[in-house]
Order: C-alpha cells, then sequence, then structure tokens
C-alpha cells in the first residue's frame, strides 16, 4: 500500500497530538500514532490511555487504510525534511518505507487493531465557550495544580459552571488559584480534570473568540478545538470547598507595582533557604521590606514603596508561590490582603478581580 502526502499536511497534526505520547511506555503501542486515512481526510491519534488526540487535516487521497508509526521518529524525520516536499508511505511485512527525495527511512509498524481507543460514556452535558476565554482560565490557575499528591483530585484542576459563571479553580495545599468568566448557559456542573489534561489543553487552545464546544459524560470531557478533538478521562473525587479558603476582606490591604514586587522578589529568593523557599515580609506605612537568609549565614534585603496604612505585619511566605501569583497577573498594580501572621494572603489585579490567589503563610 502506497501513500503520497505533502510533509506539511502530515508534521502539522503529528506536532498537535504528539505531546501526548510518552517517551517511556509501559505498552509498545501507546509509543505509536495511528494514521488513517478516509475519504480524503487525514486523522491521526495519539493516547497514554488517559488522554486521547485527534487531529485532522484534509488531503487528497483515492486510498482508505489505517496504520500505526512511532510517534516521536516520525515527528523527527518530518522537522528535518524541508518544507514542502512530497513523502511517499509504503506499507509492508511490517515496515514502512518512508521516501521523500533522495531519502529513504524504514520504521517498524504495528497493527492499527491493537491501537487502544477512549471509549466515553454518552455526554450528559454539551455547550461551547470562546476559545480564548477558556484558555485565560487554565493559564491563569494551572501552575497551582498539585503534582503527584497523594489526594489524588489535587493532581487536576476544577471546571465549574454555575450561577452564571465559569470557573477554574487549582489547589496544592499550600496556595490556591481561582479564575472565572461570566458565562450565559444555565448549567450546574463541576468536573476535575487531570493534571496532564490541563497542560495539553492549554497548549492546543489558540487566542480566538471562535467557540470551542465541551461534551461532558459521567466519567469522560471530550473538547473539540478546530481541527483536534481531545478526549480526556476525568478524575472520580470530590475536590475541596475552595470558598471555604478565600480570605474575608481585611482592613490590611497593600497596593503595589506588580513588576517591581516580582523582580524584587526574584532577587531576594537567591539568597532564600533552597529546601524551604521562605521569605519574610515585613510591612508598614507605606514600605515593604522583604528579607531573606539561608543556611550559610547570608541575607537579601529589599525595599519597595506601596501603598498601605494597615497593621504593622511581619510574616513569611515561599517566595516561589508569590512569583507563580505575579507572573500570571497582568496589571500593572495588584491588590494583596493580610490579616494576620497566622492568616493566607488573597492576592488579585487591580483593575478586575476574576481571577484571585490565595497563599498560606510560613513560619520563619
Amino acid at each position: 500500500m502506497k501513500i503520497k502526502l505533502q510533509r506539511d499536511h502530515l508534521l502539522k497534526p503529528l506536532a498537535q497530538v504528539g505531546g501526548v505520547v510518552e517517551r517511556r511506555q509501559t505498552l509498545p503501542i501507546l509509543s505509536n500514532v495511528l494514521i488513517k486515512i478516509e475519504n480524503n481526510e487525514l486523522i491521526i491519534t495519539a493516547t497514554d490511555l488517559e488522554v486521547e488526540l485527534k487531529a485532522r487535516a484534509e488531503i487528497e487521497s483515492d486510498v482508505e487504510v489505517d496504520f500505526t508509526l512511532p510517534a516521536r521518529k516520525l515527528i523527527d524525520i518530518c522537522k528535518a525534511l524541508p518544507a514542502d516536499v512530497e513523502l511517499q508511505i509504503d506499507i509492508s511485512n511490517e515496515r514502512a518505507i518512508l521516501k521523500s527525495g533522495r531519502s529513504r527511512f524504514t520504521l517498524s509498524t504495528l497493527p492499527a487493531r491493537d491501537f487502544p481507543a477512549i471509549e466515553a460514556n454518552i455526554s450528559s452535558e454539551k455547550f461551547s465557550i470562546p476559545g480564548n476565554i477558556l484558555k485565560r482560565l487554565i493559564e491563569k490557575t494551572q501552575f497551582a495544580m498539585a503534582q503527584q499528591d497523594v489526594r489524588y483530585y489535587l493532581n487536576g484542576m476544577l471546571l465549574e459552571v454555575k450561577e452564571g459563571k465559569i470557573r477554574t479553580v487549582a489547589t496544592d495545599g499550600h496556595r490556591l488559584a481561582l479564575s472565572e468568566a461570566d458565562f450565559d448557559e444555565t448549567l450546574d456542573l463541576d468536573v476535575i480534570l487531570p493534571r496532564k489534561a490541563v497542560l495539553e489543553l492549554s497548549r492546543i487552545l489558540v487566542d480566538s473568540d471562535e467557540n470551542v464546544q465541551i461534551e461532558i459524560s459521567s466519567n469522560h470531557a471530550k473538547i473539540i478545538v478546530g481541527n483536534i478533538s481531545f478526549t480526556t478521562k476525568l478524575i472520580d473525587g470530590k475536590y475541596p470547598d475552595y470558598k471555604g479558603v478565600l480570605p474575608r476582606s481585611t482592613g490590611n490591604k497593600m497596593e503595589a507595582d506588580r513588576e517591581e514586587m516580582r523582580q524584587a522578589l526574584q532577587r531576594a529568593s537567591i539568597l532564600s533557604n533552597e529546601k524551604y523557599r521562605g521569605i519574610r515580609f515585613k510591612v508598614s506605612k507605606n514600605r515593604l521590606e522583604l528579607l531573606a537568609h539561608n543556611p550559610e549565614q547570608e541575607e537579601a534585603e529589599e525595599e519597595i514603596e506601596v501603598e498601605y496604612s494597615g497593621d504593622d505585619l511581619t510574616i513569611g511566605f515561599n517566595v516561589g508561590y508569590f512569583i507563580d501569583v505575579l507572573s500570571v497577573i497582568s496589571s500593572e498594580k495588584v491588590h494583596i490582603e493580610l490579616a494576620d501572621v497566622s492568616s493566607s494572603c488573597l492576592i488579585y489585579a487591580t483593575d478586575n478581580n476574576e481571577s484571585r490567589y490565595v497563599v498560606m503563610p510560613m513560619r520563619l
């Protein structure tokens, strides 16, 4: 069976789905992508049994065939070939011979019938949302997801539609990120998307107001972004009550220049304890001092001007958590609400509170 197609027609969908394929797999077939050609359409599928990505491209072909090829090797070959060249694939005897000009590559194949498919249940909820809004919601919160936490429901992101809002929430138990947007559809749902699914979704979403279709079933979510169909298993569990974590408003409100504060924190963090990453915040009238030290008795001090007229406070925070928050806020100024030395702080942009962030204090 011989197939001819343009290198670019193959590379684009390959690159779109290739991120799902892990370099080390327990099942050899999971290192491959499934390539299917039918009705002048090229469909490439990749999966790790938790997330499945399908990308489609229109081609001119008079053959209908499906086969699998090693994902990483195929992507590397296509990237190394010149642009706009024609690629010929000859499938026979569990081998695929790729030819382009004077280049020739022989790859091993595995039977397409062995390629696993994620069988999602019938969707119980369907809705659509502009892609740029979903992308913003994810990018503003994904950094706070836990990694390999025994509380498995924290190793992902809560997607909630309720009371005219669509929200994403992520927490690792030490910090919390919440972002929301107005949403017209009258739905009431909450699902937990796995960490890998969130990272892949963030990668494939584009900053466009074109609608993304979302289908939710009892154990899967399917999201259609342009020519890409994205299916993921959902985390079965109950997400913590994030509303109970949000601090109540206090009189100790500080307004600071976001970039000035971020840079001061980065400088001070150089001499913080590498393991605990703690920095002492010393807040007084219109002044913030940042103090760091490490076991080698080295110290860093930074001072910035802020707008603050509340109680004098000295409180410790993980500097990495603060820098992460200031890196995703886009406004020039940030508000930081403080209660006391043992209470979490609330951080949000001065021009809107669509995204809010909670950071727990540290004992230093």
